[in-house]
């Protein structure tokens, strides 16, 4: 395998639509930065899986912490501030999008600087959702203890198995609740046909994203989860809003032409991969580059499919985010995603997996209760472990990786 690596070749096909990607994000950054400096409109910081929905309808600009940690472990900077937290108290085996973000938070330093922010953007409300962990319940109370902002939150259940009437209406219960903290905070009232315009506008655009990631079903394919993962900025920050909507027709666009003509993510396309689990943020690139030179394309992953929230809808918006918010993956039993799981490898003709045991993210690790023996059982499709962490880089050994990885890929080949 050393020998293919030697190779000069193209590595990756570079999407065009990245600069409108760029000028999407600079965008919702420079609403929120105006804000932040002139106390124009107020600040709802949220989970990345939270109600948005609600906050954009009552006129707030949205802030999501996770955004900003991944922001850290991209830059490769997470090491330098998780120490900081830790000193502070905080675990290193809890989520290092917690740690990296508050000790960048106590050192006084955060990638925004670099947009011309001065700090963080203060919250005047912080809201989450805890249907990706417990933890982002933690993580925003030091930040509502800290500035001394009041904090709310919804509780989704866990380990669903099926989405019961009793659930859907537990958790549009607890959206009704919330309601009025927050209009305290807007200093205006709740209005529904706003939200049934957030709602819907957040619709289009998860079914957007959707086709999006669906291009990837096609051989070669046009994308993929490298890419995936950065393009899906704006679905995460930006859900609610029609800059969304309108940043993925303009990719939905580009990969349509790339279906038309045969234009694939990675030029030499041999290999089909399924990404579970976290991204390996401090190692994005240099993993892009190595599938890429490798001839595999990673073109599903269980992460960036879960933005899909195609459930909404603005006729009943209530109980729709109640079952899109609790439909979302993490939060269902294992038998359900066993499930979604062996439906989509078979969607994506998908050759081998990639498990991704994230050391401090163990409710996006789907494979420490026997799951991916199961799967394999069921679909005969070998996969491989890799033990690594989303934002801490002292968790991951890149050689050992490489290796395992090379060996993988030679092994499919193998069986060609």
């Amino acid at each position: 395998m050393s020998d293919k690596l030697t190779q000069d070749k193209t590595e990756l096909v570079k999407l065009r639509s990245a600069g409108d990607l760029r000028n999407t994000m600079d965008a919702y950054f420079a609403r929120l930065k105006e804000a932040a400096e002139t106390r124009s409109r107020k600040i709802a910081w949220c989970t990345s899986v939270g109600p948005a929905e609600l906050l954009y309808s009552l006129g707030f600009e949205v802030y999501f912490p996770e955004n900003h940690g991944a922001m850290l472990g991209a830059g490769k900077n997470a090491d330098k501030y998780i120490p900081t937290a830790v000193a502070h108290g905080y675990s290193p085996d809890i989520c290092s999008y917690l740690t990296s973000d508050i000790g960048a938070f106590l050192q006084n330093e955060t990638p925004l600087q670099k947009s011309g922010f001065s700090s963080i953007p203060r919250p005047d409300i912080l809201v989450y959702n805890t249907n990706q962990c417990k933890e982002v319940e933690d993580w925003l109370s030091f930040y509502a203890r800290h500035f001394q902002v009041p904090i709310v939150g919804i509780h989704t259940p866990l380990c669903i198995p099926d989405l019961s009437p009793e659930i859907i209406r537990s958790v549009s219960d607890q959206y009704h609740r919330i309601i009025p903290e927050v209009e305290k905070v807007a200093g205006r009232k709740f209005d529904m046909d706003r939200f049934r315009e957030t709602v819907g506008l957040s619709h289009d655009g998860c079914v957007l994203w959707r086709h999006v990631l669906e291009k990837a079903r096609h051989i070669p394919s046009p994308v993929n989860f490298f890419d995936s993962a950065i393009h899906m900025g704006p679905i995460v920050v930006m859900r609610g809003t029609r800059y969304a909507v309108d940043y993925y027709k303009i990719l939905l666009t580009e990969l349509e032409e790339r279906v038309n003509t045969n234009i694939s993510a990675v030029p030499d396309e041999r290999f089909r991969i399924y990404w579970e689990g976290m991204p390996i943020w401090y190692r994005l690139s240099s993993l892009a580059k190595l599938f890429a030179k490798l001839d595999t394309c990673i073109v599903a992953s269980t992460y960036c499919n879960s933005w899909v929230f195609d459930d909404l809808d603005p006729a009943d918006p209530f109980e729709s985010s109640a079952l899109a918010y609790s439909k979302l993956f993490i939060v269902r039993s294992d038998t359900v995603k066993e499930k979604i799981l062996e439906q989509l490898l078979k969607e994506f003709t998908v050759q081998g997996i990639i498990y991704h045991d994230s050391k401090t993210c163990a409710r996006n690790s789907n494979n420490r209760f026997g799951l991916q023996n199961r799967l394999f059982k069921q679909t005969g499709i070998p996969y491989l472990e890799i033990n690594g962490d989303l934002n801490d880089p002292r968790c991951y050994s890149e050689e050992q990786s490489i290796i395992a990885i090379e060996t993988f890929i030679d092994q499919l080949a193998g069986k060609m």
